[in-house]
């Protein structure tokens, strides 16, 4: 279980070490049934490569989510 500062903290470091990288459509701070934990969404599953399961023990949950473009 992570509390809010610390999903706040790994989403930062988890944003930086993902940063640039094409595929990565968001990363976020997600509800768990106990605590908080990292969201990443990508665009495709092949993407998931090298996107750990937790940072600093904030469990990080990747959902793939297909292109995100702003509506119009």
């Amino acid at each position: 279980m992570a509390d809010l500062d610390a999903a706040r903290h790994a989403k930062a470091s988890l944003r930086t070490e993902l940063a640039g990288r094409d595929g990565v459509q968001a990363v976020g701070i997600s509800h768990t049934g106990d605590g908080y934990g990292v969201r990443v969404n990508l665009r495709t599953e092949a993407d998931r490569d090298g996107v750990p399961s937790s940072v600093e023990g904030v469990p990080v949950d990747v959902r793939v989510s297909g292109r995100i473009t702003a509506g119009g």
